[in-house]
């Protein structure tokens, strides 16, 4: 056995083709998809199944989303690598702007600025990460959002920018 064998996990996951189900999208809010994906009435995006996101709960102008941390988040030095975390507080703050659009509208992130504040590590426990709007206007929306661990210590900060989009008919 080799050194990489003997400590070796594995992780299996599945997901839905996204294609399959954009017309149960059409002719519905943000904040109705996203209320829709809460419930299990419609298949998270397959990122959510790749990070193995908990929860992601809506309400209009602010989405909440829940993770536990794993060893497969790590980076190298052993704590919740960056980028996972970036990730989280980029879908908490843009899909809270997402949360405001009506049918027909999309968004896309223009940019994310991200302060991490403390290491994250499986005794981090469960993850908070709440996004809000701050501003919105027609063509761009100002959103933050703030990540706690389970003892409610802040751990992460960002703010995003995203462009508001007309989707194609």
């Amino acid at each position: 056995m080799t050194q990489t064998q003997q400590g070796s996990r594995s992780r299996t996951f599945s997901w839905s083709d996204p294609g399959e189900h954009s017309g149960r999208l059409a002719g519905r809010s943000g904040l109705e998809v996203l209320q829709a994906m809460s419930r299990g009435e419609l298949p998270p995006p397959p990122v959510m199944q790749l990070m193995d996101i908990a929860e992601l709960t809506a309400v209009e102008g602010s989405v909440t989303v829940r993770l536990q941390p794993q060893e497969f988040h790590y980076n190298p030095l052993g704590t919740v690598h960056g980028g996972m975390l970036s990730t989280l507080l980029d879908t908490a703050a843009a899909c809270s702007v997402h949360s405001t659009l009506p049918a027909g509208v999309a968004y896309t992130s223009l940019d994310l600025n991200v302060k991490f504040l403390r290491p994250v590590t499986l005794a981090s426990g469960m993850l908070t990460t709440i996004g809000s709007v701050l501003q919105r206007g027609r063509r761009t929306a100002l959103a933050d959002a703030r990540m706690t661990d389970a003892a409610g210590r802040l751990v992460a900060h960002a703010t995003s920018s995203c462009m508001i989009l007309e989707m194609a008919r």
